[in-house]
C-alpha cells in the first residue's frame, strides 16, 4: 500500500507577525518618517505646536530613545533571543498585540499629549511585556549569560517610568534622568550588541581571510567607565569627571575600532555602515570630553550618539537582520542600501559638524539633517516593506 502524503503547506502570504523584527523593523521606520517630519515642521518651518505637559524638545528626545530606538531593540531581541536559546519567543497574535502596544502609545501621545498618564500606561506596559517576552525564553534555556541584556531592558523600563514621574509632577528630576539615562542605556545596549555580531560580521563579511583584535581589557573597562560616566553624568552632575569618563571612553572604544578596522569593510555597505556609526558614538564621547573645555553645545554630543551610534547602527542591525531573516543574501543586498546609508552619514554631517564649522546657520544645518533623515527612512520603509510583510524566500519559517 502506498501512502501519498500531502504536500507542504504554502506559507500564508502575510507573514508580518511571523517574528520579532518584522512589525518592529517595519513600524520604526515609518514612525521615525512621522516623528522627525512633524518635529521639523514645528521647528524649522513654524507649523502650530500641539500643547504639551513638557516641552516638545522633551517629546522629541523621548520618542526617538524610547519610540524608535526601542522598537528597533525591541524587533532585534525578539528575534536575537529565539537563535541564542533555540526557545521560540513570541509570534502571531502575542506578538500582533505587543506590536499594537507600543502603536497605541505613540498614538496616544500624538493625538492626546495633555494625557501623560494614557501614554505613560501604554508605553511602561509595552516595556515591562518586553521584557517578559525576552526574559522567558532566556530564562527556560537558563542562559545567565544573557543577564546583562536583560539588566538593561529592566533599567530602560526604570528610564521609561522616570520620565513619566517627572512629567506627571510626581519627581522633579524625572524627565531629565529618564531621557539621558535612556540614551546611555540604549548606546550601552548598542555596545554590547556591537561587540557580540560587528567582528564576526567583518570576518565573515570580507572577502578575504583576518583575524580582527578583541582585546579583553577593551571590554571590561568599556562596561565600567560607561556604567560610572552615565552615574557622574545623569544623576550626580558632576560635569567635570563625566567630561573625563568620556574621554577615557573615546579612547577605550577608539581601540576597539582601530582594531576592528580592515580595508575591505569599505567594498561592503552593511560593513561600513556598522563601522562609521560606531565611529559616530566614538565622536561624541569626544564631543561631550570636549563641551566643558571649548563651551560646545550640549546638543552636538547628544546627536552625535543618537545620528551615529544609534540611527546609523540600528538602520545598519535592521538592513541585515531583514535580509538575513528572509532568506536573502547578505553578499549581495538590494541596490538600495547604500544611498540609505550616505544620506544617514550626511544627516551627521549637518546635525553635528557643520554646527561646530559654521554655528549661525543652525537651522539651515538643521534643515538639511532632517530632510537627509527623512529621506533615508523613507527608502527604508520603500525598499523593506515587501520583504518584511512576505515569507522568507527560501520558504523556510520566520
Amino acid at each position: 500500500m502506498i501512502t501519498i502524503q500531502n504536500p507542504a503547506k504554502p506559507p500564508h502570504p502575510f507573514a508580518l507577525f511571523n517574528l520579532g523584527f518584522r512589525p518592529f523593523f517595519l513600524l520604526a521606520g515609518l514612525f521615525s518618517i512621522v516623528a522627525v517630519l512633524l518635529w521639523g515642521g514645528i521647528i524649522v518651518y513654524g507649523w502650530p505646536a500641539p500643547r504639551m505637559v513638557y516641552a516638545l524638545s522633551q517629546w522629541h528626545a523621548h520618542e526617538m530613545i524610547y519610540g524608535y530606538a526601542m522598537a528597533v531593540v525591541a524587533g532585534f531581541l525578539l528575534t536575537a533571543v529565539r537563535n541564542w536559546t533555540n526557545v521560540p519567543t513570541v509570534t502571531g497574535q502575542p506578538l500582533g498585540g505587543l506590536a499594537a502596544l507600543w502603536l497605541a502609545a505613540r498614538v496616544a501621545g500624538l493625538a492626546m499629549p495633555q494625557q501623560v498618564w494614557l501614554m505613560a500606561g501604554l508605553d511602561v506596559a509595552f516595556n515591562l511585556l518586553l521584557c517578559v517576552a525576552i526574559a522567558q525564553p532566556i530564562i527556560r534555556a537558563k542562559q545567565k549569560q544573557q543577564a546583562g541584556i536583560l539588566l538593561i531592558m529592566a533599567l530602560l523600563t526604570l528610564g521609561n517610568a522616570l520620565f513619566y514621574s517627572g512629567a506627571l509632577g510626581y519627581l522633579a528630576q524625572g524627565i531629565a534622568w529618564g531621557l539621558y539615562g535612556g540614551l546611555y542605556l540604549i548606546i550601552s545596549l548598542i555596545f554590547v550588541m556591537a561587540r557580540r555580531v560587528v567582528p564576526f560580521f567583518i570576518e565573515r563579511g570580507v572577502e578575504y581571510e583576518v583575524m580582527l583584535q578583541n582585546r579583553a581589557w577593551v571590554d571590561r573597562s568599556s562596561l565600567i567607565l560607561l556604567l560610572l560616566f552615565l552615574i557622574a553624568e545623569v544623576f550626580l552632575r558632576w560635569d567635570g569627571i563625566a567630561a573625563g569618563l568620556a574621554a577615557l571612553l573615546a579612547g577605550v572604544h577608539g581601540v576597539r575600532l582601530h582594531g576592528w578596522h580592515t580595508p575591505g569593510i569599505w567594498r561592503k555597505p552593511l560593513l561600513w555602515v556598522l563601522f562609521v556609526g560606531y565611529a559616530g558614538a566614538v565622536f561624541g564621547f569626544l564631543l561631550k570630553a570636549l563641551t566643558p573645555v571649548l563651551g560646545l553645545s550640549p546638543t552636538l554630543a547628544v546627536h552625535a550618539f543618537a545620528l551615529g551610534g544609534i540611527s546609523m547602527m540600528t538602520v545598519g542591525m535592521m538592513a541585515r537582520v531583514a535580509l538575513g531573516h528572509t532568506g536573502r543574501s547578505i553578499q549581495e543586498p538590494v541596490r538600495g542600501l547604500p544611498p540609505i546609508f550616505i544620506l544617514l552619514a550626511a544627516a551627521f554631517v549637518a546635525r553635528v559638524l557643520l554646527p561646530l564649522a559654521a554655528p549661525a546657520h543652525y537651522l539651515v544645518w538643521l534643515a538639511f539633517a532632517q530632510a537627509f533623515w527623512i529621506s533615508a527612512y523613507a527608502l527604508f520603509f520603500l525598499i523593506y516593506l515587501p520583504i518584511l510583510i512576505k515569507p522568507r524566500v527560501d520558504g523556510m519559517p520566520g
